[in-house]
């Protein structure tokens, strides 16, 4: 039987989230009796517990959780067992008022939700390390405990703390960091705005000032916040550490939605790489959305299993319309994690809340109760995963890479910017879903990956990387010397790790690689669009490439043109460039262009890299997991027509064996299992 990421858990993960405190014992043992049905092997369980386990401030009721615990265990049902941090009970904000958070304009947040913590308390730190500790001792020899689950979803309410507590943390942490007065002054540019500090007391976090605060500052004070809730993940894991329980421990990321933690400081800090990932559901192709999700997730990871933590079983409660998930799709959901390295499939929640804010969110037994349609999708999923058993351990097979940058993003999207219409997510959205569309499995780095990572890719993608080191630029030159091909957007490598703008003209320290300089950047008005003209236009006399958002007058210093602007401020001048350097190419577009366009680029640049895209149907998606002598073969119909998959073998689903091809019905899923020599 093949090792998952869980070591203990010998089938792929299925459950989710499990707080019985909300229901009397009888449903509880329905409960039990209902997983069994289900195929639940894990749930997780505390994660909203600490009113319950600690009622007063060190007074401690674990009994409860124990016979939880024993009865999962009985019914063969592991656990990940979570510290309660993400909401401190009432008697602890009353206590200890100076621990809720404030908001950048100087407000107290209040309690009634979650997440009402400033990360940078001590108190806080102090009463959730001390939780921790006691449940590992009381509960960390349990036989049901899989898998520990420190907090939950660190930053999603609050990523930043104002208060004064947070600002005297931030001091330590730039006093950590720059050492000296002169090297603060000297990396956030303080000769601008009379802003020299001549001592430690008057700095202070960047809260809301009457022009933009200094963009090196507030760019530091999100890596101090990502930092400061790391700290307080470190203190609640080495306090379950020191009782030497032997499960591993991990906390639950979001990889894409997270604005507020840089997930590449926090991914060598725990055991298993975790995921929740939501649909947009009222996003045209939610399911590319969620393959992005997934796929840097596997990059945290570092191309190795993971695990999905939570995901809906249909309708969320919090976007602005909670649309429900269609017949088929909360199956092609799962398997597509699964197909994209997790091993398994977990849900937020087991059972439907009958009161608080989360009410109406889907679970694996609604309202609806077992007699339902979605409960019985349920069972059947959990028997399709009892099925593909020995995909766990498993390694997805990746074919180009992309990077994914926090502090890049934090950067980029701060005040006082070249224009509005230039935001992070969306650019590496667009540039995710043109790779998708051409069926090639994209690996996600970071931006300061070594070269022997990234020289496993023959084709690396930079959506925005407006940040760049000199470190880092250095490696991509030696990339592409190596053979590979980059692919640089417009506005990036345009300053470095202190918003700085270095010597000579755009773009900074990737001018060299790309073979041109930027003299001055034009962006369009709302609405304005650009069409490109030149070698590579759209076939068979279709339109040319259009771009909107940005124009900008590019020099070539060695660059090959291979489009231009036919209109617009920069007509006549270069808007897509390659770059040859060594045994590789480095390619630039100056312009914001839609996911067709980027699409026909990125087609070019795979071709001239010797990656021949995959001739599938739009919509089914094909991902390929190796283990020893095996590969598995995910594809997913996320169409209304059935598909057909050039490719044989045993669809491990429903045991059919299929010989050179296989028609996958319209929204459904096969898997095969393709023999080949290990």
């Amino acid at each position: 039987m093949p090792s998952t990421v869980v070591p203990t858990l010998d089938r792929l993960a299925f459950g989710g989230d499990y707080n019985p405190e909300q229901w009397p014992e009888e449903v509880q043992a329905e409960d039990v009796r209902l997983m069994v049905e289900a195929g639940v092997t894990m749930v997780t369980v505390g994660v909203f517990s600490w009113a319950l386990l600690e009622p007063e401030e060190g007074r401690y009721e674990t009994a409860w959780l124990r016979r939880v615990l024993d009865r999962l265990h009985e019914a063969g049902i592991r656990v990940d067992l979570a510290t309660p941090s993400a909401s401190p009970p009432p008697w602890f904000a009353s206590r200890y008022p100076e621990s809720l958070p404030m908001t950048r304009d100087g407000v107290r947040l209040g309690i009634g939700a979650r997440e009402h913590y400033c990360a940078s308390s001590p108190d806080y730190r102090r009463a959730a390390q001390a939780l921790a500790s006691h449940l590992a001792g009381e509960l960390g020899d349990h036989p049901a405990l899989a898998l520990w689950h420190i907090g939950n979803e660190f930053g999603a309410q609050v990523g930043q703390c104002y208060c004064p507590v947070s600002e005297e943390a931030f001091r330590r942490w730039l006093q950590d960091r720059y050492g000296d007065l002169d090297a603060l002054n000297r990396a956030w540019g303080t000769a601008f705005w009379s802003q020299r500090y001549g001592a430690w007391e008057h700095v202070r976090a960047p809260r809301v000032a009457p022009m933009p605060v200094n963009p090196a500052q507030q760019l530091d004070y999100r890596r101090f916040s990502s930092d400061e809730h790391l700290a307080c993940y470190r203190g609640e894991r080495d306090a379950v550490r020191a009782h030497a329980t032997g499960a591993p421990v991990t906390t639950n990321f979001m990889a894409t939605t997270s604005e507020d933690l840089d997930y590449w400081r926090w991914a060598p800090e725990v055991d298993v790489v975790t995921n929740d990932h939501y649909l947009t559901a009222e996003a045209e192709r939610p399911h590319v959305g969620l393959a992005m999700s997934a796929d840097v997730t596997r990059g945290l990871a570092g191309g190795g299993p993971w695990l999905l933590l939570e995901h809906s079983t249909s309708a969320v409660n919090w976007q602005p319309r909670n649309v429900a998930k269609r017949p088929g799709e909360m199956r092609r959901n799962a398997l597509a994690h699964v197909a994209r390295g997790s091993d398994g499939a977990m849900f937020f929640q087991w059972r439907a809340s009958r009161s608080g804010a989360e009410k109406f969110h889907s679970a694996m037994v609604p309202h609806a109760g077992e007699d339902s349609d979605l409960f019985r999708d349920v069972v059947a999923l959990g028997a399709d995963l009892g099925r593909l058993a020995e995909v766990a351990g498993s390694v997805v097979v990746e074919d180009v890479a992309m990077v994914w940058d926090w502090p890049s993003r934090w950067a980029l999207e701060l005040e006082f910017r070249p224009t509005v219409d230039v935001r992070y997510a969306e650019r590496a959205e667009a540039t995710y879903e043109a790779l998708h569309d051409l069926h090639v499995t994209a690996a996600v780095v970071p931006p300061d990956a070594d070269l022997e990572r990234l020289a496993r890719y023959p084709v690396l993608v930079l959506p925005q990387l407006y940040l760049v080191t000199d470190e880092a630029a250095a490696v991509l030159r030696a990339y592409v010397e190596r053979g590979g091909h980059l692919v640089v957007p417009f506005f990036s490598g345009v300053v470095d790790g202190t918003d700085r703008v270095p010597d000579g003209p755009y773009p900074g320290q990737l001018r060299d690689v790309l073979g041109l300089d930027v003299e001055e950047w034009h962006p369009l008005r709302a609405g304005e669009r650009v069409a490109l003209s030149g070698d590579g236009d759209a076939p068979g006399g279709s339109r040319p490439p259009v771009g909107d958002v940005w124009s900008e007058r590019v020099r070539p210093r060695g660059a090959q043109v291979l489009r231009t602007f036919a209109e617009g401020p920069d007509a006549g001048h270069p808007a897509v460039t390659r770059h040859d350097v060594g045994a590789g190419t480095a390619w630039y577009v100056a312009t914001r262009l839609g996911v067709a366009d980027l699409r026909t680029l990125l087609a070019e640049v795979l071709t001239a890299a010797g990656v021949a895209p995959r001739d599938l149907p739009h919509d089914l998606e094909v991902v390929r997991r190796r283990g020893d002598g095996v590969d598995l073969v995910f594809a997913l119909n996320h169409a209304a027509a059935p598909a057909r998959l050039p490719e044989g073998g045993t669809d491990l689903l429903t045991g059919a064996h299929h010989d050179g091809a296989v028609e996958v019905p319209a929204g459904g899923a096969v898997v095969l299992r393709v023999e080949h020599a290990p």
